[in-house]
This record gives structure tokens, sequence and C-alpha cells, in this order.
């Protein structure tokens, strides 16, 4: 992986370009995950050049020593402002807490930004207090809890099931946590009206971490906002039905492309 150096650390991204020539998009994985989610992404990367970051403290990318909360934010904005100027990425595409961070980005930064797309994701991302709990005293009960069905897998079989468990094992306890605690402060739902981009808004049908109405909401709050829905899915459509995903990814980007 590349690395892109800022406020003393180094951020771990990966490209891919296959010589597209529309709108280059930068990845944002969500708690306790890595740049890996978005491997099935790099199929489109022949239309779009593609680029998939590992947050602070996550995969191959130093951690930024933060606690929990705006300061946790703060930081991961850091490094996908670092990763979209150094790969020239005009489209920002985040998954639950990654689609935090990049309305936080659009908020918050001074980044020229031709769209959002925030799937699996909400406005305000209040946690569950069974799985805060578990978090704090038992990561394996918090890791079985978040791969029940309807939480980040529809229907899941061991092909998606193990290797998500394992790439949040390989993350460690303390930082999922403070992921989630992060995700459960976040509120921006008075400031949607200050985010001038096109924005897509993709939900999971059978989602229960973020539930499609906060989809809709985000769709009918940002003033260019859209709304999308994937079949027979959950938080990780990306993973779950890949196919669905980059097709209505591709149509939001080919959309802003034709502006």
């Amino acid at each position: 992986m590349d690395r892109a150096t800022h406020h003393g650390r180094g951020t771990a991204y990966r490209r891919f370009d296959r010589g597209g020539d529309g709108p280059t998009v930068c990845f944002v994985h969500g708690s306790g995950g890595n740049a890996a989610i978005w491997k099935a992404q790099a199929r489109l990367s022949d239309r779009f050049p593609v680029v998939a970051l590992d947050l602070a403290g996550h995969g191959e990318s130093d951690d930024a020593g933060t606690t929990a909360g705006t300061a946790t934010l703060d930081a991961y904005a850091d490094d996908v402002v670092a990763v979209a100027e150094t790969a020239d990425a005009d489209v920002l595409c985040g998954n639950s807490l990654g689609g935090a961070v990049a309305l936080w980005v659009a908020l918050e930064r001074d980044l020229a930004l031709d769209g959002l797309v925030l799937a699996g994701t909400g406005a305000k991302l209040a946690v569950g207090a069974g799985l805060l709990d578990a978090l704090a005293t038992d990561f394996d009960r918090a890791v079985s809890l978040l791969h029940e069905p309807g939480r980040l897998f529809h229907d899941p079989g061991p092909e998606l099931v193990d290797p998500s468990q394992a790439a949040m094992r390989a993350c460690g306890r303390e930082t999922t946590e403070r992921d989630f605690l992060t995700c459960h402060t976040f509120d921006v739902r008075d400031r949607l009206d200050n985010i001038e981009v096109p924005s897509l808004a993709v939900a999971g049908e059978h989602d229960e971490l973020a539930p499609p109405a906060y989809h809709e909401y985000l769709a009918d709050r940002i003033p260019k906002g859209e709304y999308a829905e994937i079949d027979d899915v959950a938080h990780l459509a990306m993973l779950e039905r890949p196919a669905a995903f980059n097709e209505s990814l591709a149509g939001f980007l080919s959309r802003l492309s034709e502006k």
C-alpha cells in the first residue's frame, strides 16, 4: 500500500486505476474495518479511478492516539483529506463510521468535492447499550453480536463472516470500541442543509444498524440528496451484493460526470 504522510503520521491507502476518466472516488471504511471491504469496488476502476484508505489505527495506518468522539472524528477526517488530496479524489464514499467521516469532511474541511456517497450510515449514529457494553467487557461477544443476521450482513455465510470477524479482531478491541463510541456521539442532523454537493444515500434493505429511514432522512435533508436501496442486504452492501452496489454507485458517478 502507498502512504500519505500528515500530522506526523502515515495513512495507508491503495489506488486502483485502469484508465477510467470519471470522478476519482475515495472509499472510507467503518468501525473496526479496513480498506479491504472495498475490494469489489476496484472493478469500477476502468471507469472511475478508486482509492481506499485505512483510517488511523486500522490496517497499515499509524494510530492518532485520540480519545473517542470529536478528536477521533477530526483525526479520521485528516486521514481522508490527506489521501484525497494525494490521489486527486473528488468524491467520498463512506460506510457507517466512514459515512460520518465523509459528512464531517464536507462540513468541517476545505476539501473540494464533487459528490458524497453515504452507505449504511446516518446523520446520527447512536449505538445500542448492549453492543457498547460488549465492546467494553467482552470483545468476542461484541464481534458475534455484530455478525448476527440483520447487522453487518443479512443472511451471511462463512465466506462473508469469517474474513469480517478476522478483520475486526485484527483491528482490536480498543480501536473498535473507540470507533463505535465516536459513532455514538456523532450527530449532524441540524447541519445537513449546509452540504452543497450532490449526495447519494445508499441503504441496505435489512440494515438494523443504520436502517433505510436514516438514509431517507439524509436524502430529504441534504439539498442535492438522492436515495437508493439495495435489496437483500444489511449494513455491508458493498460486500454482500457488490454488483448491485457498484451499479448504484456508477449511476451516481455518471450523473456527476454529465453535470
